[in-house]
């Protein structure tokens, strides 16, 4: 019985054992909230990065969209404006041929009147 510990260093003992046992669990605590807080980090930034991809990807069909969008509109501009030439040129025949034939027609009788 006297390599047997007392009642009162049993006591101590179990006393350390469970501060030493208490620490470690603050120790194994405090690194689970690390890695818990590196996880959701983790995840948020992974969100943020798709996110911002999805974005870009948004942005660029947008200004692809904008530009085809430009082209269309000057090429409607062009189109109108080429029709526009067009009728304008139509309407000044209709309108000098008849007169050119009445002079030619005009000039033809008045020679037909002074040749004979």
């Amino acid at each position: 019985m006297a390599d047997e510990p007392s009642n009162g260093e049993l006591g101590r003992l179990i006393a350390a054992l469970q501060a030493r046992l208490d620490n470690r669990f603050g120790e194994l605590n405090s690194r689970l909230d690390k890695v818990v807080s590196l996880d959701v980090y983790t995840i948020q930034t992974t969100y943020v990065d798709q996110r911002l991809s999805q974005l870009q990807t948004d942005i660029q069909q947008v200004r692809t969209e904008t530009a085809t969008l430009e082209d269309d509109v000057e090429k409607y501009q062009r189109d109108e404006s080429r029709r526009r030439e067009d009728e304008r040129q139509r309407r000044l025949y209709q309108a000098i041929i008849p007169v050119l034939l009445c002079v030619v027609s005009s000039a033809i009788a008045i020679w037909a009147v002074i040749s004979k």
